[in-house]
Formats: structure tokens, sequence, C-alpha cells
């Protein structure tokens, strides 16, 4: 049966997906922390976990949902990711606005800063240019490219920014969820070239 064989894709999606997050819940970090700086940071955790279903969802490559119904899940996971990051961000910037004011200008000495600036961009303008997309009149061949370029930027950012960054993250949760966001969305990209190949043939 079908949704027999849906489950443990699901089970193993939502262990990568929490897994990262419940190792972070242990980390001895904490204990120096506002509450408020914690919750932006699980809010940018919680962000990177949404980057490993995203590409998935669009390229319907999970069992379950039909292509459509999947497509507006992977909308409205748009809208969570974008409020996250602006958690994120907005939490940091309100227990540390220097140290937030200094990344958004480039000028922060911690080198995980700029990479995570520049996917916070990324994702804004994927938001806005999917807002937008209808209003420009956007090709589907435009929109795919381009959408798929800047969730390259996104995955690129985070990842790296995640991995510079020595917080609440367990190192070894923290690497298996990065390579497989990487993962997802090469997948996912590999059936965008092969799309394109063929509108072009």
């Amino acid at each position: 049966m079908p949704s027999l064989r849906a489950i443990p894709v699901w089970a193993a999606i939502a262990v990568a997906m929490v897994g990262p997050i419940a190792v972070a819940t242990t980390s001895p970090l904490l204990a120096w922390r506002e509450p408020l700086y914690i919750a932006a940071g699980f809010a940018g955790i919680a962000a990177l976990s949404l980057l490993l279903i995203q590409p998935l969802l669009v390229g319907n490559h999970l069992p379950g949902p039909a292509p459509r119904t999947a497509r507006r899940i992977h909308r409205w996971l748009g809208v969570l990711l974008v409020l996250l990051v602006a958690a994120h961000v907005g939490g940091l910037w309100v227990t540390s606005a220097p140290d937030v004011i200094d990344a958004l200008l480039f000028a922060s000495p911690t080198a995980f800063s700029p990479w995570g600036v520049v996917a916070m961009w990324a994702v804004f303008a994927t938001a806005l240019l999917a807002a937008l997309r209808r209003r420009l009149r956007i090709s589907p061949t435009l929109w795919r490219v381009a959408h798929t370029t800047l969730a390259l930027v996104v995955v690129t950012g985070t990842v790296v920014h995640a991995l510079l960054v020595e917080g609440a993250m367990g190192t070894l949760s923290k690497a298996a969820l990065c390579l497989l966001v990487v993962a997802s969305l090469a997948r996912t990209m590999m059936d965008l070239i092969a799309w394109v190949s063929t509108r072009r043939g």
C-alpha cells in the first residue's frame, strides 16, 4: 500500500528535521542565554530544517500529497520560513542590536555573519518574487530558473552560516541536516536542468 510505504519516508524526514532541534535543547550553552536570544536561535534552527523539505515538496519527491497540494504546502511553508528568519534576526536585534547592525553592514568580525545575511536577503527576495510573479507576468521557465537560483543562494548561505556558528546545535546532527538540505536541493536542481533541456528541445 502506498500509504504504508510513505510512513518510513516521512518518519525519516521528521527525524532529520526535529532531531537537531531536540539535540539543541540539551546544549549547556542555553543556561547562559536570555529567553529571547534562545527563541531567536531556535527560529534559525527551524528555518534550516524547513529547507530540507521545501525542495522535495516543489519537486514532487514526497509520497502522499498530490503535486498541486505539495506546491500549496510549499508556498505556506515559504511564508513560515520568512517568519522564522524575521524572528531569528529580530530576536537577535533586540538582544544585541550592535552585533546585528555590524552583520547587516558586513562589518562583523565573525565569519558566519555575512553568510547569514546573504541567505536572509535571498529568502526575502524569493518571497517578494513569488508575491509579484503574476503581476510581472514571469514565464514558467524564467520563474523556475530565478526561484531555484535564489534557493541555491539561500541554502548555500544558510548551510555555511550554520556550520560556522558554534552554538547550541550538536556538531553531528547539524552536519547531517546540512548535508541532507544540500542533497535535497541538488535533487530538485537536477529536475530543473532536465525540464529546461526538454523545453529547449
